[in-house]
Formats: structure tokens, C-alpha cells, sequence
């Protein structure tokens, strides 16, 4: 067939121009980078670095011949298990009827802001994927500006003078703590005045608590206390449970909202089907929790806890502004203390900046922009995953549980972290 004779191709106006979602880009480009023979410290990539736990995993093996479709809100009983744990951790009294089962949050995600007709109210930073997905969809976006010296978290406030703009208009706010971008988390008296000030202005709350459980304490708090009859809770594997490549993904809805859950599964039921059938029966028994369960998160969110607390100590004394996060296993760093030291290499911009860390000194990261931050701000996210986590868990085992984990431990356990961090130090005081 001739050029001439090739029909039109037509591309969505709201996809058109959206780039490959930043995460899966910059561990594309440093896999990339490692075959060509470089060193790259892989901090670009939210990927747990612990294993799946030996009783889940084992699970998946017993369950591996499950082949049928399974109910597109999901296996009934693994959805009993999600409600028990949320009436076991934070006393929410959902039932089965009240979850569903996807193939990871990211596509409930989705598939709730398709069927739900409101804007999208989101935090500046948060997760690169909230404002494409808004967008692919063709909802409109509303940022909420956020402060360094607040730990970029969300004030009531800042909801209260949205709102005020339009009131009555129909709104989804997705709330993530801790935090992806930052690693911070909201106190229980931040979450009850938020929660009042979203119940005031009848806004609809994602609270999108995947990292619940690698809150350093072991103490996360659910706005859906607060707020019930307007929250829904979203969790998954992927970041307590190392399994993200196993995707599967959870909704907890309120009584009031199965309307809601009902219109997703209907889109659910002409889209992807149903999740994993092997998959959600292991998941029961990462639900059901246990001893093993309880002492892999013990040793998990130890191991995350110094290590964050390591790197943000390097940081501090090479001069940069940053408090000790609460949970998760990211950074998110501001290098506008060096602005002047950074014009002077070209660098005006977040993306200049994570292009000559990585080609300088091979530090992979992510720039601030990708977060909804201003590019010329010089932020930029830092993942402190690229360890080997099943030998972090092994050594960190042998400690007994009173004491802390010795001095040494990141150097010897999490080393490339540490050497990362140490390069990019350095590299700021050599700037002159």
C-alpha cells in the first residue's frame, strides 16, 4: 500500500504529548545504562528491596494451579481477609462487601476517577501517576500548594480556600502517607482537622495507604477513623509485602459508597476481567498476618528507619535542609541551598540537575517536576531501595529486638545507598 493510501491515525487529544510514567522510565534508563558497563546507583524506582515473604510466597506455590476466572470484585475470601485487617489494625468496620480486588491500586485508581465525575485535588509533590491518570481521563486537576517547612504536607486550610472557590462542586482528594515523594506522615490531629474540613466541603478522599505498614513506628492512623462515610482506602502488595510485580491491589469503600464500587466493577468486568486467580489466594494469607508476618514488618521498617535516619544525617552535615522522615523508603531533597553553585554548571532545572548526577557520578533519581513541583525548584525524589533486602532482613534478625541496629549496619548492609548519598555530598561540596 502507498504512503498516501495509509489511513488516518487519530491519537487521543488527553494521551497526546504524556510521556512513559517517570518512574518506569528511569529504571528503563538505568538498566540501560548498567548493560553499556556504567555504575548507576538505582535510586530512581520505588521498588521494595525485601523479598515476599516466605509464607506468602509459598502460598503462590500450593495455589499456582488456580486457573479459573475468579468474581471481578475478587476472591471472596481474600476480601473478607482486607476487611479483618482493617478491623484488626484500625478498628474500621468494613466487610466483604465492601472491598475489591484489582490488578495493583494504580488501576483502581484509574478506573474510580473514570467513573467518578469530579476534579482531582492533589498534594504538590506526590506520586507522578495521580495527575497523568486525571488527565488521560480528561478530569480536571487542582494542585494544593504544600511547604518544605511543613514537610510538604496538606493543611485544611489550603482545602478550605479551594473550595470556597466553587463550592459544591464535586471533588476527589487523594491523600498518601506516608508519603510518596517525601516519606512524611500526618499526625492524628492533622488527619481529624483535614477530615473535618473535607467532611464540611462533602469532598470524596482516596487515602491511598499502600505504605501504611512501613510506617517506622508501626503506627499508622486512617483518616477513614475520621471521615468514614467519605473515605476510601487504598492499599495494596506491592510496598510491605515486596510483591509489586505480582500486582494486586485493594479499595476499601464505606456502606454509603457501594454505588461506587458496584460502577467500577462494571468497568472492571469490560476491562481487565479479574486480578491473578494464584495471586489473590496467596494474598489471604498475607492478609491473615501472623507471627512471621508481624516479625517480617518488624525488621523491614527497622532496616528503613536507619537507613533514613543514616542518610539524612550525611545530608544535613554536606548542608542541605532536611528533617528525618516517618515511613516509606524515600527522600525528597532540595538543592536550591546551591542554586548559585548550580548556575554556574548550567544546571536551572530539576531535570538538568538529576541528567548530571547521573552522568557525572551515576546517581539515578527523579527531578521534582515529575511530582508536580516547578522545575526551576531543584528538588529531586531519592528511593533508598537499591540494597539486597533479604540479606538486610537476615542480619537484622540476628539483633535481638530490644536493641538497636549497630552503627554499621547501612555501610555493610546497604551499601550502595550509602555510597550514593556520600557521592552526591560530595559532589555538593566540590561545587565550590
Amino acid at each position: 500500500m502507498a504512503d498516501h493510501d495509509q489511513p488516518d491515525i487519530h491519537l487521543n487529544l488527553n494521551v497526546r504529548g504524556l510521556p512513559v510514567s517517570a518512574t518506569l522510565k528511569i529504571n528503563e534508563r538505568s538498566h540501560q545504562l548498567i548493560s553499556e558497563g556504567k555504575r548507576i546507583f538505582k535510586l530512581g524506582l520505588g521498588q521494595s528491596p525485601f523479598p515476599v515473604p516466605a509464607v506468602v510466597e509459598n502460598e503462590l506455590k500450593q495455589n499456582a494451579f488456580q486457573k479459573d476466572y475468579l468474581p471481578v470484585l475478587g476472591l471472596k475470601s481474600l476480601r473478607q481477609a482486607v476487611a479483618d485487617y482493617y478491623g484488626r489494625t484500625q478498628g474500621l468496620g468494613f466487610s466483604a462487601e465492601h472491598v475489591m480486588i484489582g490488578p495493583g491500586s494504580k488501576e483502581l485508581m484509574f478506573i474510580l476517577q473514570l467513573v467518578y465525575y469530579g476534579d482531582l485535588v492533589i498534594p504538590t509533590p506526590s506520586w507522578v501517576s495521580y495527575a497523568p491518570q486525571a488527565h488521560i481521563i480528561g478530569r480536571h486537576i487542582h494542585w494544593l500548594e504544600t511547604k518544605a517547612a511543613n514537610n510538604w504536607k496538606v493543611t485544611p486550610q489550603s482545602i478550605d480556600e479551594l473550595c470556597r472557590t466553587d463550592p459544591g462542586r464535586p471533588r476527589l482528594i487523594i491523600l498518601n502517607y506516608p508519603s510518596n515523594p517525601h516519606g512524611y506522615t500526618y499526625s492524628e490531629e492533622e488527619l481529624k482537622a483535614i477530615a473535618q474540613m473535607a467532611q464540611q466541603h462533602k469532598m470524596l478522599v482516596l487515602s491511598d495507604e499502600i505504605y501504611a505498614e512501613l510506617h517506622f513506628g508501626g503506627q499508622h492512623i486512617s483518616i477513614a477513623r475520621y471521615y468514614p462515610e467519605g473515605t476510601i482506602v487504598s492499599a495494596g502488595l506491592s510496598k510491605w509485602c515486596g510483591a509489586g510485580g505480582w500486582r494486586l491491589g485493594t479499595f476499601a469503600f464505606p456502606a454509603n459508597l457501594l454505588w461506587l464500587k458496584n460502577a467500577m466493577a462494571t468497568v472492571a468486568s469490560e476491562t481487565y476481567t479479574s486480578t491473578s486467580a494464584p495471586i489473590q489466594y496467596a494474598a489471604v494469607r498475607a492478609y491473615q498476618g501472623g507471627i512471621e508476618i508481624e516479625n517480617y514488618l518488624f525488621q523491614s521498617r527497622r532496616i528503613l528507619s536507619k537507613l533514613s535516619r543514616t542518610l539524612v544525617a550525611k545530608l544535613v552535615l554536606a548542608g542541605f535542609e532536611i528533617t528525618p522522615t516517618h515511613g516509606g523508603f524515600y527522600l525528597f531533597l532540595d538543592f536550591s541551598c546551591f542554586k548559585d553553585q548550580l548556575r554556574k554548571k548550567d544546571i536551572n532545572s530539576c531535570g538538568d540537575l538529576c541528567e548530571q548526577l547521573i552522568n557525572e557520578i551515576g546517581v539515578a533519581m527523579l527531578p521534582g517536576e515529575a511530582f508536580g513541583r516547578p522545575a526551576t525548584e531543584l528538588t529531586v525524589r531519592i528511593a533508598f531501595v537499591d540494597f539486597d533486602g533479604a540479606r538486610a532482613l537476615a542480619a537484622a534478625q540476628q539483633v535481638p529486638s530490644e536493641q538497636p541496629l549497630p552503627d554499621n549496619f547501612c555501610e555493610s548492609y546497604c551499601f550502595n545507598c550509602v555510597a550514593a548519598i556520600d557521592l552526591i555530598c560530595d559532589w555538593v561540596r566540590g561545587l565550590g
